[in-house]
C-alpha cells in the first residue's frame, strides 16, 4: 500500500488505527526513542536474521507526540523498554531488512516428506500451527486462551503500529498474491509471530523461493516491506536416481514425467504443484510393484528453471536368508542359502518389485521343503539401498508312509515308502518304495536332484535301481483269455531289473519364466526274464496257445539298452484341473546294439482344453471344460512281445477290462469329455473313447492278441465322478462299451 501524501488523509489513517488499537486494549508509545525499541522487540525472536535500523532523518514534533499520547495510555514501562532494546546501527546507507534464507535437505526422505526441508513445506507446515483467523466472528469462536497457552503469549507480545505495507520484487499479479496472502495491514498493529505467519503463508503458496521482511521507522509508525523473489519458470524436470544410474537404465520412462509436468512448463515454478506431479511420479512407481522406489530430498532448482529430483529407486543391496522355528525364533537352518536364492529372480543390484518378489516366494515355497516364507527389510550401509531378508521355517521332509489301495492295473495292492526331500540341505530327494499287488511286486530306489547346483537353466536329473516283477498285460486281460505258460501253466510274468538316469531342462529366456518346451532325454538298463509263479524261467506259452515264445530271444531272457528322448510343451492353466491351453507331448526310444535287439518306438499324444457353460447349474458355481485327447504310436525294428502296445482300460477305453480290446505294434486312441461342477468338492464327466491297433496286432511275436480273440477296435461312453482329494481327483468311471459290456473304473487324477 502507497503511502498518502496527503497529511490529512494519511493522519487519518493513523488515527484510524490508533483507535481501533484502543478497540482492542493495545498499549502503544510512540516516541523516537520506543519506535525503535518496539521494533527491537518485533525482530528480537525471529532465528537467524539479520537485524538492522536507520535512524529517521526528521524527529517528530514534541505537540503531536504530546497529541498522540493523549489519545492513549501508556501501561509498558520506558526503562523496561529500554533495558530489552538491543543496540542499533544508524548507518544510513544500510537498508533495513529481515532476511529468511531458503534451504534445500540432502539427506533422503520418506515419501511423505519429500520436500518437508524445502520453504514451501516448512511455510505449510508453520502456517498449519498458527492461527491465520481474521474474521471476527473465528476469532469470537475460538476457545479462550489459558495463561501458558502459545495464543495467550503472542497477545501479550508487544505491538507496534503499522503505517505502511509494501510488497516488492515481483510483478503485479504476484504482488497481489501475497497482498492476498499476509495478515499484516497498514493502521493496524502487529508483532514478531505475526511477522514469521506472514512469511510462512508468503512460503507457502508455493510461488516463492526467498522472502526478506523490512520494517523501517517513519514518522507516523513502521513501514513494512516484504521483498519477495518469485520461482523461476519450469522449464524442465531432469531425474537422479540412487545410485546413479544413465538414462536408459532409469524405470521411469520419460513419457511418464513429461505427462506429470506438461501443464507445468513455461510456468512460474509452484512447489505445490511440483509436489502433485512428484506424487504422480510416486504413483507410477507403486502401480508398476516398485514399493520401495519414491522422491527423496528436496527438489534442486536451477536459476534457468530446470528441476532435478532425486529418487531412491529401492536397489537391492544383498539378500540374505534368516531361518527361524515354529516360535518366530531365529535358529541355524538345515538348507543351504543358494537353494532358495537361487529360486528368486530378484538379485543384489535389482529394484526391488513386489509382483517379482510374490512370484519368487512362490517358487521357494513351492520347494516343498519350507511351511512359511515371507520378506523382510534390514537398512544396508548406502541410505539409498535395503537389505532384503527371506524368512524361512523349514518343515520336515523325511517321511515314511504305507498304505493300500486298488486299481483296475494293480488289483488290491500295499505301498510302504521313505523318503527324504531335503538332502544335505540341497534340496535333493532320495527315496525308497516296496510294492506287492495282486499283479505286481515292485522294489525301487531313486534319487532327483531338481536343479543341478552352478547349472544356469534349472536342469535336472533323476537316477533309479528297480526290480519290478508284472503280469503283462500283452499276455493276460481281464474278461478275455489269459495266455499260460509251458510250464506250470501259469500266468507269464515280466521281471526287469535295471538302473536308468535321464536329465531335464526346460527351455525358457530364464529359469523364472514358463517353459515353452520342457526336453529330456536318458540311458535305462534292463535285464528282462519271462518267469512262471515260482519264478522259474518260462520262455514260451503253453501248446494249447500255440508254443510261441513270450520273449524275443528263445532263452526268455532279454537285455535291453535304451536311448530315450521326450518333449513336451505345456500351455495348461492347471496341471491337476486344467480348464484351458493344451499339452503336447512327443517322444522316442531307440535301443542300442550290443543287445541283438534294435527298435524304435515312437509315440505321441496331444490334449485340448475348451472352457465352456453348456449347462446352467443354479445350485453350484465351477468351471465347465470340453476335453479332448490324441494319441498314437508304433514301433519299428525287433520288437519283443512285452513291449507291445496294449489299449482297453481305465487310462484306455473305458467299458473294456485292462489290456482286453487289443495289442499290436501300433495303435490310435481319442477320447472327448465334458467335465462339469456337481458340488463344492465333486464334479462329474461325460465320455466317450476310442482305440484301435490299426491292424497291427498280428505283427507282435507269437500274435498274443489273436491268440486271446482281442478285437484291436472298439469304443467305450459313460458318466464319472471326480472327488478332490489331497492327492488329486479320485476318479470313478462307469462305462459301457460297444458290445454292450459294462464296467466300473477307478483312478487318480484325471486320464488327461
Amino acid at each position: 500500500m502507497a503511502v498518502n501524501k496527503n497529511s490529512k488523509n494519511y493522519l487519518k489513517t493513523i488515527s484510524l488505527g490508533l483507535t481501533q488499537a484502543q478497540k482492542e486494549g493495545v498499549s502503544i508509545t510512540l516516541n523516537e526513542k520506543n519506535i525503535a525499541k518496539n521494533l527491537s522487540l518485533l525482530t528480537k525472536k525471529i532465528p537467524q536474521q539479520t537485524i538492522s535500523y536507520t535512524k529517521p532523518k526528521s524527529l517528530w514534533s514534541k505537540p503531536l507526540t504530546l497529541t498522540l499520547l493523549s489519545l492513549i495510555s501508556v501501561t509498558t514501562p520506558l526503562k523496561a523498554l529500554a533495558e530489552k532494546t538491543p543496540q542499533l546501527s544508524s548507518h544510513n546507507s544500510e537498508t533495513p531488512h529481515i532476511s529468511i534464507p531458503v534451504t534445500y535437505p540432502t539427506q533422503p526422505l520418506s515419501e511423505d516428506k519429500i520436500i518437508e526441508n524445502s520453504p514451501s513445506y516448512i511455510a505449510q507446515n508453520l502456517l498449519s500451527q498458527t492461527d491465520t483467523t481474521t474474521s471476527p466472528e473465528t476469532q469470537q469462536n475460538q476457545p479462550p486462551s489459558t495463561p501458558n497457552s502459545p495464543q495467550n503469549e503472542t497477545s501479550q507480545e508487544p505491538r507496534v503500529l503499522v503505517s505502511e505495507v509494501l510488497v516488492t520484487g515481483v510483478d503485479p499479479e504476484l504482488t497481489d498474491l501475497v497482498y492476498n496472502t499476509i495478515r499484516t495491514t497498514p493502521g493496524r498493529t502487529t508483532t514478531r509471530s505475526r511477522l514469521q505467519e506472514d512469511i510462512n503463508a508468503i512460503y507457502a503458496t508455493g510461488f516463492f523461493r526467498n522472502v526478506r521482511v523490512t520494517p523501517e521507522d517513519t514518522q507516523y509508525g513502521v513501514r513494512i516491506t516484504y521483498q519477495v523473489e518469485a520461482n523461476p519458470v519450469l522449464q524442465k524436470v531432469e531425474i537422479q536416481t540412487l545410485p546413479e544410474k544413465t538414462d536408459e537404465q532409469s524405470l521411469l520412462p520419460p513419457e511418464v514425467i513429461n505427462e506429470a509436468f506438461a501443464e507445468q512448463y513455461g510456468q512460474i515454478l509452484n512447489l505445490r504443484d511440483l509436489q502433485e506431479g512428484i506424487a504422480e511420479l510416486n504413483k507410477w512407481y507403486t502401480d508398476n510393484g516398485y514399493d520401495l522406489a519414491q522422491v527423496v530430498g528436496a527438489p534442486q532448482i536451477s536459476e534457468q528453471g530446470v528441476v532435478t529430483l532425486i529418487i531412491a529407486e529401492g536397489q537391492i543391496a544383498d539378500i540374505q536368508v534368516k531361518f527361524f522355528n515354529s516360535e518366530q525364533e531365529e535358529t541355524n537352518g538345515r538348507t543351504r542359502d543358494f537353494i532358495v536364492t537361487r529360486e528368486m529372480k530378484l538379485k543384489p543390484g535389482d529394484i526391488f518389485n513386489r509382483r517379482t518378489a510374490q512370484q519368487d516366494l512362490q517358487r521357494v515355497f513351492g520347494l516343498g521343503i519350507f511351511e512359511d516364507v515371507k520378506l523382510s527389510f534390514s537398512p544396508a550401509e548406502d541410505p539409498s539401498e535395503v537389505v532384503m531378508n527371506v524368512e524361512v521355517v523349514e518343515t520336515n521332509t523325511g517321511s515314511l508312509a504305507a498304505g493300500a489301495g486298488i486299481s483296475s492295473t494293480s488289483g488290491i495292492f500295499g505301498t510302504v515308502s521313505y523318503q527324504e526331500r531335503n538332502l544335505g540341505g540341497n534340496n535333493q530327494t532320495v527315496g525308497v518304495e516296496f510294492q506287492l499287488g495282486e499283479r505286481e511286486l515292485l522294489f525301487d530306489l531313486s534319487y532327483q536332484d531338481p536343479w543341478i547346483a552352478g547349472d544356469p537353466y534349472r536342469t535336472s536329473y533323476t537316477g533309479n535301481i528297480f526290480r519290478r516283477r508284472s503280469i503283462s498285460l500283452v499276455y493276460d486281460g481281464t474278461d478275455t483269455e489269459t495266455i499260460r505258460t509251458e510250464v506250470n501253466n501259469d500266468s507269464p510274468r515280466v521281471v526287469r531289473t535295471g538302473a536308468g538316469i535321464s536329465f531335464s531342462r526346460p527351455l525358457a529366456k530364464d529359469p523364472f519364466s514358463p517353459a515353452e518346451w520342457v526336453l529330456s532325454t536318458g540311458l535305462q538298463y534292463q535285464h528282462i526274464e519271462v518267469q512262471d509263479a515260482d519264478g522259474d524261467l518260462s520262455p514260451r506259452s503253453g501248446e494249447a496257445f500255440g508254443s510261441q515264445k513270450l520273449a524275443y530271444n528263445a532263452s526268455g531272457v532279454d537285455d535291453l539298452i535304451t536311448w530315450r528322448f521326450n518333449a513336451s510343451q505345456d500351455t495348461r492353466n492347471n496341471g491337476l484341473t486344467p480348464t484351458s491351453g493344451s499339452l503336447l507331448l512327443l517322444g522316442t526310444e531307440q535301443t542300442l546294439p550290443g543287445t541283438g535287439i534294435l527298435f524304435n518306438r515312437v509315440r505321441a499324444s496331444y490334449s485340448y482344453y475348451i472352457p465352456l457353460k453348456l449347462i446352467n447349474f443354479d445350485f453350484t458355481e465351477g468351471p465347465q471344460t470340453l476335453a479332448f485327447n490324441f494319441q498314437g504310436g508304433t514301433v519299428l525294428g525287433d520288437l519283443p512281445p512285452y513291449e507291445a502296445f496294449v489299449i482297453g482300460g481305465s487310462n484306455s477305453v473305458r467299458g473294456y477290462g485292462e489290456g482286453d480290446l487289443g495289442n499290436g505294434r501300433s495303435y490310435f486312441q481319442a477320447t472327448a469329455e465334458y467335465r462339469f461342477p456337481i458340488i463344492s468338492f465333486v464334479g462329474g464327466a461325460l465320455f466317450f473313447d476310442y482305440g484301435t491297433t490299426l491292424g497291427s496286432g498280428g505283427a507282435v511275436i507269437g500274435k498274443p492278441a489273436e491268440v486271446r480273440g482281442l478285437n484291436g477296435d472298439g469304443f467305450g461312453y459313460g458318466l464319472g465322478v471326480r472327488v478332490q482329494s489331497p492327492v488329486g481327483p479320485i476318479r470313478i468311471d462307469y462305462a459301457i462299451n460297444d458290445e454292450g459290456d459294462s464296467r466300473i473304473h477307478f483312478g487318480i487324477g484325471e486320464k488327461f
